[in-house]
């Protein structure tokens, strides 16, 4: 009796430190925003949970790094993080404490479509280091471009160079996570990292990966039936970020309250937003929860346009394997509900 109590307690000894060395092995990881969160979260569903950096209502363009969220990246074996043109708050961290973390810059992703920045027109001329006070707005370029009317047309004008105040020519928008085909891309290349750094549960994110990609499809077919009936109505968001979601779903956003939310807009560029939704009858001005909502009713006063709400970084989601879906289909239902409306 007692040899097989003996062996009973080796036994349990032996299978709970297997566990812990399990759990042990299983990779520290941290995620920049919500939005690539939850597709990382949904990955490593069944083996452990990511730390998420800008929680609540933060917005990346203007968050300030904690002493928690240093201590995580100097923990981590694994930083996921969408990149320079985003999360410029993190650029000098990564350097200092992100030393022995492997670090995975999303925008560089194997299967992405990047779009470039958006300039002129309705999106508002960008003044470039160097260039002060030059109109990009009303200058065809060398090759006889006009990016007026390319702005005004709602061309995407992938292939172009284009830029935001402070960036140099040539870099993209960094919403990238807006489009499921990128989500689908975001989605393998944090898989493939994980089984990589963690071999042990490749099988588990491989096969959640492939359930994520099933739900991504069921999700895509859902939000195009969703916008279907309003794509050909103008909007104006608070600031461009819903290029990727716009240029999947066909829908046409006239242009945006502010370039950067870094810099709230003067009252002459509020102005010329005002004459635009008029002049294009644009049915809606979407807010954002992290921005001052007045701008937008300043934006609509004396015309037809309601207002609504857009929240392209899951500011007022929890985070979760489920947030990218809830976040996906508002930006939908939201934009069905107020340009749906009888003007």
């Amino acid at each position: 009796m007692q040899k097989a109590i003996r062996t009973l307690l080796l036994s349990t000894a032996l299978f709970a430190a297997g566990t812990a060395a399990a759990r042990a092995e299983t990779p520290k990881v941290v995620v920049s925003i919500k939005p690539i969160h939850s597709l990382v979260s949904a990955i490593m569903q069944g083996v452990g949970e990511p730390s998420l950096i800008v929680d609540g209502a933060a917005s990346p363009h203007t968050y300030s790094l904690k002493p928690s969220n240093a201590a995580a990246l100097q923990d981590a074996d694994v930083i996921f993080w969408v990149g320079h043109g985003l999360e410029a708050f993190l650029e000098k961290p990564l350097e200092s404490l992100g030393g022995k973390a492997t670090v995975v810059e999303l925008d560089d992703a194997p299967g992405l479509e990047k779009l470039p920045f958006r300039e002129g027109g309705p999106f508002e001329a960008h003044v470039h280091e160097g260039e002060e006070g030059h109109d990009h707005a009303h200058e065809a370029d060398e090759n006889g471009h006009d990016h007026t009317k390319e702005a005004e047309g709602h061309d995407h004008a992938q292939g172009e160079e284009a830029s935001h105040e402070g960036h140099e020519h040539g870099e993209f928008d960094m919403h990238l996570w807006l489009s499921p085909d990128n989500a689908r891309a975001i989605a393998a290349e944090a898989a493939k990292v994980l089984a990589e750094k963690d071999p042990a549960n490749a099988e588990t994110y491989n096969r959640n990966l492939a359930s994520l990609n099933d739900r991504l499809a069921a999700l895509d077919k859902e939000l195009a039936e969703t916008v279907a009936p309003v794509k050909d109505k103008p909007f104006i968001v608070f600031h461009d970020a819903y290029q990727y979601f716009e240029h999947h779903y066909g829908v046409l956003a006239a242009g945006s309250i502010t370039v950067s939310p870094e810099t709230l807009p003067g009252a002459e560029r509020l102005t010329q937003i005002r004459d635009k939704v008029k002049t294009l009858g644009a049915t809606c001005v979407f807010a954002e929860p992290q921005f001052e909502p007045k701008l937008v009713n300043v934006v609509i006063e004396g015309t037809p346009a309601k207002s609504g709400t857009l929240d392209p970084e899951a500011a007022t989601l929890d985070p979760g394997p489920d947030l990218y879906f809830t976040l996906m289909k508002s930006i939908a239902t939201s934009l069905s509900d107020c340009l749906g409306q009888p003007g």
